[in-house]
């Protein structure tokens, strides 16, 4: 049913945890399955770029839930925002070769997660 990216996400996650004082924070959640995702950033300004450089996350779900919670700090950290905002539900997917049908959303959350992070780094800087 999983496959082995995703197991051992689910089982060593990546970037678990909270960070204090963060830049962003990105919090999720699907009423239906009751997963609940908290995506924490820290932006470091590099040249003319502003850059992921630490992200984590809590989560209380799923293996998929968190399986792509791991994912999304991976493929995110060391990013620019504007890379990090192309970041979709269908990479973090791929990214773990694939989850069942009926925990896409999982994937979803994930996204979301990090999108709502930005956003809140962005709207804290105006």
């Amino acid at each position: 049913m999983y496959s082995k990216k995703v197991m051992d996400h689910f089982m060593h996650p990546r970037n678990l945890g909270e960070i204090k004082n963060p830049d962003g924070v990105g919090p999720v959640g699907n009423p239906v399955c009751g997963d609940v995702m908290k995506l924490y950033i820290k932006v470091k300004k590099n040249k003319d770029k502003e850059i992921i450089n630490e992200i984590k996350f809590q989560t209380l779900g799923c293996g998929s839930a968190i399986a792509t919670s791991s994912m999304i700090t991976e493929l995110a950290k060391g990013k620019s925002l504007q890379q990090a905002q192309k970041i979709t539900n269908q990479m973090v997917a791929k990214q773990l070769d694939g989850l069942p049908p009926e925990k896409m959303h999982c994937s979803n959350l994930a996204a979301d997660a990090l999108q709502k992070a930005i956003k809140d780094y962005q709207q804290s800087k105006k």
